[in-house]
């Protein structure tokens, strides 16, 4: 396998703005972070504003701003330490063997520094948050490091990403309160099985690279599956969120406001495509819409 290790635009990059404008050593900085493909820090904001104003937070305009710079930042920090445990791997991958570290244009040491630059800003943002929503964070610390080493183990990585990639929903409703907690689970599970759905069709970029370097991958245990088995992780997704706003307001005229969601889900389980890698990259970052309908959906009920 032949791979580009010039630093040149990779397939799943957008590379737009001012990263495409850096320099070759801190456009590697700022791609090793993948400040060039933002979708990932929407994708870790949206739960923590949904959370946030699901528990009442109109107005706190604050702790949104706090929470998007705390997505920023984390995210960054966690594709950091997913590349330096990953290296060996992503060389054997076509879409991700150029990447920094893997293709040896940034070092392992260097890496480690820019990682820990950046969770010096995540630190920032954690002390902006009452002490219920701080300890609630760091609770997440143990599974982001084990997230890395799922794709060895388990035939759906995925899972485990979940668990991760959401933990800001339960983040932003402690920022507000510590009761309801019962709303708040049923906000979390269904962002869990929202993640993985979305991250399944990511997946379904790389089955052939998986497969021949033997990791575990959600696309691959579902096989020729995979379209249903989006439809039924979004499903389960949206009668979780459907419960969440029925325990917080049981009023049938509440659940309305997660109808643009699930619409716009099942428009994306119903015209993915698996075998086609650019169907499923724009299917993978229309989540981005996902989530400020979901967070439209939480305003209007947590703030009714």
């Amino acid at each position: 396998m032949s791979a580009n290790t010039t630093g040149e635009i990779v397939p799943d990059s957008e590379h737009k703005g001012i990263v495409a404008a850096l320099p070759q050593p801190l456009r590697d900085y700022a791609s090793l972070a993948r400040f060039d493909r933002p979708i990932g820090w929407w994708l870790l904001f949206w739960p923590c504003a949904w959370g946030l104003l699901l528990a009442g937070g109109e107005g706190r305009w604050d702790l949104l701003l706090w929470m998007l710079a705390g997505s920023i930042a984390m995210r960054g920090a966690g594709c950091v330490y997913n590349d330096i445990v990953d290296a060996d791997i992503d060389r054997q991958v076509a879409r991700t063997a150029a990447r920094p570290v893997a293709s040896g244009r940034v070092g392992k040491r260097a890496a480690w520094i820019w990682l820990v630059a950046l969770c010096l800003v995540g630190l920032i943002v954690l002390l902006q948050l009452r002490f219920e929503a701080q300890l609630v964070a760091l609770g997440s610390l143990a599974l982001v490091a084990a997230y890395p080493f799922m794709k060895r183990i388990t035939g759906f990585p995925q899972a485990w990403l979940g668990l991760v990639f959401t933990w800001g929903a339960p983040v932003g409703w402690a920022a507000l309160r510590s009761d309801r907690l019962d709303v708040m689970a049923a906000l979390y599970a269904g962002a869990i099985l929202w993640c993985i759905g979305y991250d399944t069709i990511y997946a379904c970029q790389d089955r052939e690279d998986d497969a021949l370097v033997g990791i575990g991958s959600s696309a691959l245990t579902l096989g020729r599956h995979v379209k249903a088995g989006v439809a039924a992780f979004y499903g389960g997704a949206t009668l979780l969120w459907a419960l969440a706003v029925w325990l917080l307001r049981p009023d049938w005229v509440a659940l309305l406001a997660l109808l643009p969601a699930a619409l716009h889900l099942g428009w994306q389980a119903a015209s993915l495509d698996p075998d086609d890698g650019d169907n499923a990259l724009a299917r993978f970052r229309s989540n981005r819409t996902l989530g400020l309908l979901l967070a439209l959906a939480c305003w209007v009920v947590g703030n009714a």
